[in-house]
Formats: structure tokens, C-alpha cells, sequence
């Protein structure tokens, strides 16, 4: 079976303050941030991982949280001369890091660009003030603006920026007004998404007032429409870009490439030669990451039976698709071993009726879940 793309996905679990409606794997920091010593235990991970991908070209790396502009330009420098001595990355390798304009700083945005960062993704998530205050953020709006502005100054011509809607009281006109003022911002890419109630999170336990559904479907029938209009082409649920600006390395989450995953609580996904493929994650506190960081917090191979769902789950979240010859490609398995449930998705409107692709139709899209649904198989 030929490798599918590499990338690699670095994890910094530090953040200034928990989010009540993150559930990732992120710690308030209490005093100062462990950067030196994390990025030793980074490199000490992919030491280990390095040989299970050799002679294998990384295409992106991708450094989230948390928030990783906590770390210094220094600190982000030497782990990319690290990453680069390692592994095989390519000259023209995309390579992102995630910003909160909270901790964001002119000198600090030019020295991640100096050290090899060429994409960076900025979690504005409101320019209205009231709704960062209502979503627990530590910057407000003029932050934020001003952080777009420093990466522009810096040299960063590949900007994302997050936008949430949806948010508590906020109604049509509101959630519009926050995403043309986004716009005006001029970002390449744009993360637009619902706000939900995630489980071990504050807002999940004190749920806050939010839009009811009808309004949520204005809000999204309405924003699209501005987005389309602004020049931006869907290409994910929650991802708009201009041409030629989708993001590489989550495409390639999408159609269930490769990644290496280094980090506390990081994830990673690898295919064999002979076909298996395997997930595995990494310790989740940072504290047990930094005593051992090439323990493994799981790993196992997925089965036959998995197979068609992971693939699918991903693959379908794009809006034009996947060609049907890659499922073998990154499963290893014939299209057959679908043929029911592919018909049946097919007869109740949800996939498209060309045997040529896998693309969800606008209703499929809509009903992504129910359309998975057909995929699951007992074990």
C-alpha cells in the first residue's frame, strides 16, 4: 500500500485561562511556562517516533492547544531546527501555529516567522465585546485587531482566523455584524463554527442562554451567503478559504492521511506497509508528559470493521468530496465491502449518485450524522 501524506502535530497544553466551552487538552498556567524543559521533551518524543516514518517527506506541521504563543519565538525556533533535524521536511512544508491575541506581541509574531512559521491561526472567536466577555476570553476586540495587524506586519500572508456564532444572546443581526467585521480583517482562511455545549466543560454544567435553533439555521444560511460573496469557497463544514488557501495539514486529517503526534494528550495516526493502521496518544497531563514523554497513553490498531467508518467520517466533511479510489488507497479495502450502505445513502438523498466520488449532498451534508450512521458496523 502506498504511504498517504505526512504530517506532524505538535501539542502545547498551557493556556492563561480555561475557556468554559473548551474541552480540549488545555491547563490554566500557574507561574511560568516550562518552555525550555517541553521543548526537550518534544524532541525526546520524536526521537522516538522519527523511525517508524524514515525516508517519509512532512509535508505540515501544525503546533496547537492550549496556546501555543505563550511559547517565546526562541523556544518555537528550536523546535523547529529540532523538528527539521529529525525529520524529512519539505522545502515548501506548510507550517502553522495558533495564536490568542491575549498573548500576542509584535516581536514575538516576527520572531515566529523568522524561525519558519508561515502560517498562523488567531483565536479571535468574537469582535464583540460583550461576547468575549460572556465566552470567558482574556482578550477583547481591540486585541484582536491588533494581533491581525502585527502578523500582517511581521510578514505572515497566510492568516486564519477563528469566529464562533451561536453565542449567548446573540441574534442574527449580531452574529452577522461579528463575521462582516471579521471579514474586514481580510484573513485568507476562516474557522466559522457553532458554539456547543461540549461534556467536562463549565458551559456544559451552567449552560448559558443561547440562540435557539431556528435562529442558529438564519444565522448560518445568511453567513454563508456573506461568506460566498466575500469570495470565500466552503470546502469543510466549518472551514472557508480563498483559492488556493485551504488548509493543507487539515485537509489531510480530512482524507485520512498520515500524522505524527507529539505532545501531552497529542494524538497520531500511521499506516503500515502491509495495510494496518494504528492510532495512538500520548500521556494528557503535562506533568506525566514531561517525566516520560515517549510513553504511550494508548495505541491500537484499527480493524477491518473500523475501517470504512474513520475514513468516511473524515473524508465526508468535505464538500467536494473524495475520489471513490481512495478509500482503498488508505483503508486497504475494496469499495464493495460498503456497496449496501453506500446504496442506501445514495437512494435517501445523501450521497451523491456518482460512483466516481464520495461526496455528501446538500442534504447529506446537513444530516452528516444520520448519513454515518449507515457506515457503523458491530464489531
Amino acid at each position: 500500500m502506498i504511504p498517504p501524506p505526512l504530517g506532524l502535530y505538535v501539542h502545547i497544553p498551557w493556556c492563561l485561562r480555561k475557556c468554559p466551552y473548551c474541552d480540549f487538552n488545555s491547563h490554566a498556567v500557574s507561574g511560568e511556562v516550562p518552555e525550555a524543559e517541553y521543548v526537550d521533551a518534544l524532541l525526546a518524543d520524536l526521537d522516538v517516533q522519527a523511525p517508524r516514518v524514515a525516508g517519509r517527506a512532512v509535508e505540515t506541521v501544525f503546533i496547537g492547544g492550549g496556546t501555543p504563543s505563550l511559547f517565546s519565538g526562541a523556544a518555537i525556533g528550536r523546535l523547529l531546527e529540532g523538528i527539521a533535524a529529525r525529520l524529512d521536511l519539505t522545502d515548501a512544508a506548510e507550517i502553522t501555529l495558533e495564536a490568542n491575541p491575549g498573548t500576542a506581541e509584535a516581536a514575538r509574531f516576527a520572531d515566529y516567522r523568522a524561525a519558519g512559521v508561515n502560517r498562523l491561526s488567531i483565536g479571535v472567536q468574537s469582535l464583540d465585546d460583550q461576547r468575549l466577555r460572556a465566552l470567558g476570553r482574556v482578550h477583547d476586540a481591540a486585541e484582536a485587531r491588533q494581533a491581525v495587524g502585527w502578523a500582517r506586519a511581521a510578514g505572515f500572508d497566510n492568516l486564519n482566523l477563528d469566529l464562533m456564532y451561536g453565542l449567548p444572546g446573540q441574534d442574527l443581526q449580531a452574529a452577522l455584524a461579528d463575521l462582516d467585521a471579521v471579514l474586514a480583517l481580510a484573513p485568507e482562511h476562516l474557522s466559522w463554527y457553532q458554539l456547543t455545549l461540549e461534556p467536562n466543560t463549565l458551559f456544559h454544567a451552567r449552560p448559558p442562554a443561547l440562540p435557539d435553533g431556528d435562529t442558529v439555521g438564519d444565522i448560518m444560511e445568511a453567513g454563508l451567503a456573506l461568506l460566498a460573496g466575500a469570495g470565500f469557497r466552503q470546502y469543510e463544514i466549518s472551514a472557508h478559504a480563498r483559492p488556493g488557501r485551504a488548509a493543507r495539514h487539515n485537509r489531510n486529517y480530512w482524507t485520512f492521511g498520515d500524522y505524527l503526534g507529539i505532545g501531552a494528550g497529542a494524538h497520531g495516526k500511521l499506516s503500515a506497509p502491509d495495510g494496518r493502521v494504528r492510532r495512538y496518544s500520548r500521556p494528557r497531563h503535562p506533568r506525566d508528559y514531561l517525566a516520560a514523554p515517549a510513553a504511550s497513553g494508548s495505541e491500537r490498531i484499527l480493524s477491518a470493521n473500523e475501517l470504512p467508518l474513520e475514513f468516511l467520517m473524515n473524508a465526508l466533511r468535505l464538500h467536494s468530496g473524495v475520489p471513490a479510489t481512495l478509500f482503498r488507497e488508505r483503508t486497504g479495502l475494496s469499495l464493495a465491502v460498503i456497496e449496501t450502505p453506500l446504496a442506501q445513502a445514495r437512494a435517501r438523498g445523501l450521497l451523491e449518485d456518482d460512483p466516481a466520488v464520495l461526496r455528501p449532498t446538500a442534504l447529506g451534508r446537513r444530516f452528516l450524522d444520520d448519513l454515518l450512521l449507515l457506515f457503523e458496523v458491530g464489531e
